[in-house]
């Protein structure tokens, strides 16, 4: 197949670029458009409890959320002077009623929570016209210029749930600029470093920029039928980017090592085809499985990250596997134009005592030593993620001095009683009562005597259904507050009606519950998946379980790093972010997939070289040091360049996408260095040909259906053969 593939894009090779070219067009013209179909959020667990509770409660009573609220200020003025009253209320008259449906403020209330405690700030509460968070954001996007500019003489500052996604979107859309600013010019430094010519050097990025703009053009139509999250977006870049120049980087140096062996340019492009090409196909479906497993959770962020993560690796891989090939076939040998003097490869002929090689031989010397050095060290730094905590997404995803950020924070130190959180009850009453607070009084003084609640009021009644709204001191990611929200659960609603309990705490209450319910789907859908693939490429048992260790070692070690980082504040200034006290609910979920998938892809790339040497000598010591010989250095470069593409968004100003930034890169430098340069080769040697076992039957089927790189093996050779057998036979 693949060997066809390789004749088909040498010999059609202007068919395959023309069309290459057109997909490109569509990717620039209507691909880019995605940013403004995508949606806001997605972070709530939907068919739960506290979803049912609020949809109740705003289908019948009205919206629980603050869509915008604007912050006015005056130095000179408290909230008595009727000159503070009558400028705040003009400007919020002259807002159009077709937009802003009320406005709820100090002065139509006579709350005092709408002052400050100096009483010289106030604010207003605005409801905006539209049915979902999307197209209350249009309607925010029209007026927001008007509300931001506020009363001459007022300091005024929007926040609010929905000015909150508007900051989200505008730093994300920075944030990708800035990432790819960057990233793109250290990554073409070290390009032209590792293939030592220009022209060699531009093709990963010719695959890396045709991988977003495909993926783009995925996620604008999926976004036609289904809600896609705007983070989709960052995967897209960090993952199409990064995997798109692995994969251009092994197949272009393959195909260069085939020309200098003398091949013709179509001979040379088929092997590649054959050798790298079939291991990138393989990488790419492992990468695009464990992405996907995401897509199990009905959570829209990550479901979203699932849709964005495999349209990446879906049009990295086919990208590499035709317009890569197609374009290689038209340059043939002036892939190697360009070269930089003192940047020359060096010949091939090093492979026997080259320094990747000697390592090898190194590490095969001592494998015990190094296995028990290693596999403690990995495990202690994951030690930290033995104490995470789960949190949700809030205020503080944003950057410190954000306009959103501040006007939440604000409110919480500066107004009594605006903060804290509330949990909304929404009672659905099977006759609706003639007095329905009369009706709720029992039930409002249960929940009253609760611990840590501040009150309790009946915030509405319509079509027979209740709310009542209960106040507590704690902030909505707070442990306590949990506490209030599992005790508010645990009181009985009145005879002749139901309850739900919703709201920010409950919401993400729910959340866990779903994600550690999927979660053990997941990992078998991940493990289960994975294993068979390993066992089709390398027709091993052992290998599999092996790799899977591997991974689950690397990603303690991360999660552990990550716990110490985010959620204890450790390089909390280096890195310039708040500390919540807790990691994102959905980051480690994300992370695993991500990671599961990025580290196969490098076990991959190994394990095919050492097992195409080893169908050609039966020597596994030997296989082992060859194979990382001759893809140590590209896997490296590989692992750099994607850390570099990385690393790039952990300067985001959106705190969960630093965390998967950070993440990412502090796993792919263990994986890359401490697991694949050294624990492979250490439990390679000690398992010896116990790598290569699988059941009987199983090894029949797969020397006659099984994808290798490789010819079969020389007639006698056989799988517990030594190289000696093989010379005697």
């Amino acid at each position: 197949m693949f060997e066809t593939l390789g004749h088909f894009s040498y010999r059609r090779r202007r068919l395959v670029l023309a069309l290459t070219t057109a997909f490109i067009a569509l990717g620039v013209v209507w691909g880019t458009g995605v940013f403004g179909s995508l949606a806001n959020g997605g972070f709530d667990a939907p068919d739960t409890e506290a979803a049912h509770a609020v949809a109740t409660i705003e289908q019948n009573v009205g919206r629980t959320g603050t869509d915008v609220i604007v912050l006015y200020r005056s130095s000179d003025q408290t909230v008595a002077d009727p000159g503070f009253r009558s400028a705040v209320e003009q400007d919020l008259a002259e807002l159009p009623n077709n937009d802003v449906l009320r406005a709820t403020t100090y002065w139509s209330t006579k709350s005092p929570v709408f002052a400050s405690k100096d009483q010289h700030s106030t604010y207003a509460v605005l409801t905006l016209a539209g049915a979902t968070p999307e197209e209350r954001l249009e309607t925010f996007h029209r007026i927001a210029d008007q509300v931001r500019s506020g009363p001459a003489g007022l300091d005024t500052k929007v926040g609010g749930e929905i000015a909150v996604f508007d900051e989200v979107n505008t730093q994300t859309e920075q944030d990708i600029v800035r990432a790819e600013t960057i990233s793109m010019p250290i990554v073409l430094v070290l390009l032209v470093v590792v293939f030592g010519g220009l022209v060699a050097a531009s093709l990963p990025l010719f695959v890396g920029a045709l991988a977003i703009l495909g993926a783009f053009v995925l996620l604008r139509g999926l976004s036609a039928v289904t809600d896609v999250s705007i983070f989709s977006i960052n995967i897209v870049t960090m993952i199409g980017l990064g995997l798109a120049i692995d994969y251009a980087l092994f197949i272009v140096t393959r195909f260069r090592e085939e020309l200098a062996q003398g091949n013709d340019v179509e001979t040379a492009l088929t092997t590649t085809m054959a050798t790298a090409g079939r291991t990138v196909a393989f990488s790419g479906v492992t990468v695009g499985v464990a992405i996907a497993s995401l897509a199990l959770f009905p959570v829209m962020f990550l479901r979203s990250m699932a849709y964005g993560g495999v349209a990446a690796v879906a049009v990295a891989m086919v990208a590499a596997l035709t317009a890569l090939p197609a374009l290689l076939a038209v340059l043939g040998h002036r892939v190697n134009n360009l070269q930089v003097p003192f940047l020359r490869r060096r010949s091939t002929a090093a492979d026997h005592h080259g320094a990747w090689y000697r390592l090898a031989h190194s590490v095969m010397r001592r494998p015990v030593r190094y296995v028990l050095v290693l596999v403690p060290l990995l495990l202690v730094l994951g030690v930290p993620f033995l104490q995470a905590q789960l949190g949700g997404v809030d205020h503080r995803a944003l950057p410190s001095g954000a306009t959103a950020r501040t006007v939440t924070e604000t409110l919480q130190s500066d107004f009594a009683g605006a903060g804290g959180s509330d949990v909304f009850v929404a009672v659905r009453f099977d006759q609706a009562p003639t007095d329905p607070s009369a009706a709720l009084q029992p039930y409002v003084a249960k929940l009253t005597q609760i611990a840590e609640v501040d009150d309790v009021r009946v915030g509405g009644f319509k079509n027979g259904v209740a709310e009542v709204v209960v106040h507590t001191h704690y902030t909505a990611q707070e442990l306590p507050a949990r506490d209030v929200v599992h005790a508010v659960r645990g009181v009985a609603p009145p005879a002749g009606t139901t309850a739900e309990v919703g709201g920010e705490t409950a919401t993400l209450i729910d959340l866990l519950d779903v994600l550690a319910e999927r979660a053990p789907y997941m990992g078998g859908f991940v493990i289960l998946v994975t294993f068979l693939l390993l066992f089709l490429a390398f027709g091993s048992f052992v290998l599999p379980l092996k790799a899977l260790v591997m991974n689950v070692l690397s990603l303690s070690a991360a999660f552990g790093a990550m716990v110490w980082i985010f959620q204890d504040g450790h390089l909390s200034g280096f890195l310039d972010f708040t500390p919540a006290g807790f990691l994102d609910a959905t980051n480690p979920v994300l992370l695993f997939a991500v990671l599961f998938g990025l580290s196969m892809d490098y076990e991959v790339f190994l394990l095919s070289r050492i097992r195409e040497e080893y169908d050609r000598t039966g020597d596994n010591t030997q296989a082992v040091a060859l194979g990382l010989q001759r893809t140590g250095g590209i896997i490296t470069s590989a692992a750099l360049l994607l850390v570099i593409v990385v690393a790039a968004f952990s300067t985001s100003g959106i705190v969960f996408v630093k965390m998967i930034g950070v993440g990412l890169v502090i796993a792919i430098a263990l994986d890359a260095t401490i697991v694949r340069a050294l624990l492979v080769p250490a439990t390679m040697r000690l398992l010896g040909r116990a790598n290569w076992w699988a059941p009987g039957p199983l090894v029949r089927w797969w020397e006659k259906h099984g994808i290798r790189e490789s010819p079969a093996p020389p007639q006698g050779w056989s799988r517990t053969s030594s190289q000696e057998d093989l010379v005697r036979r």
